[in-house]
């Protein structure tokens, strides 16, 4: 089972991964679209209480779609 830190990183990651996704003014069906995901798989990730945990290469496609380094979509800090 997940620790409740592990699931809020994991959280996080998907608020950044949403907060960037409109920055581009995108859905998240084009996003998705472009990745070559599904919209569910993009709304799994967003999901405020969600704890699905994406690929690193996942993570590398989304952030070059949304011309974002993977390293903000990882900063969990701020």
């Amino acid at each position: 089972m997940l620790d409740s830190q592990y699931k809020m990183n994991l959280i996080k990651i998907g608020l950044k991964i949403a907060y960037y996704r409109k920055l581009a003014g995108m859905t998240q069906e084009e996003l998705a679209e472009a990745c070559g995901l599904s919209a569910g798989y993009i709304s799994q990730l967003e999901g405020p209480n969600s704890y699905f945990c994406p690929s690193l290469k996942t993570l590398f496609v989304i952030g070059e779609v949304l011309n974002v380094q993977v390293s903000k979509l990882l900063d969990i800090e701020d």
